[in-house]
């Protein structure tokens, strides 16, 4: 199980991406827990999480994101912003993976 969660302003547009994300790991057979939350209560969502990802619009918070991350050892990046604007959640997904090294 790939445990990933989403973080934005307020948890809205990342929560249109969750669906989107999990349809492609259904159709590629990768058994995920993927979901979105408000940027600010990250804190709150990072036990036994194997990545988190930011959408673009917060995208400047990643240096004190990757200061709370860290503290957990959860790795963190920002979503590219095409495939985001697109939600294009295959390439989200496969983003994720093969940032956490699930190829």
């Amino acid at each position: 199980m790939v445990k990933i969660r989403l973080f934005c302003a307020t948890g809205m547009s990342t929560s249109m991406l969750v669906p989107r994300m999990k349809k492609a790991a259904e159709v590629k057979g990768i058994e995920v827990d993927i979901e979105a939350f408000p940027e600010h209560q990250m804190l709150d969502h990072l036990d036994k999480l194997d990545l988190a990802l930011l959408a673009p619009q917060v995208g400047y918070t990643l240096p004190n994101s990757k200061k709370i991350c860290g503290q957990a050892e959860v790795p963190i990046e920002v979503i590219p912003t095409v495939d985001f604007g697109m939600m294009n959640g295959e390439k989200v997904l496969d983003f994720a993976l093969k940032l956490i090294g699930n190829k």
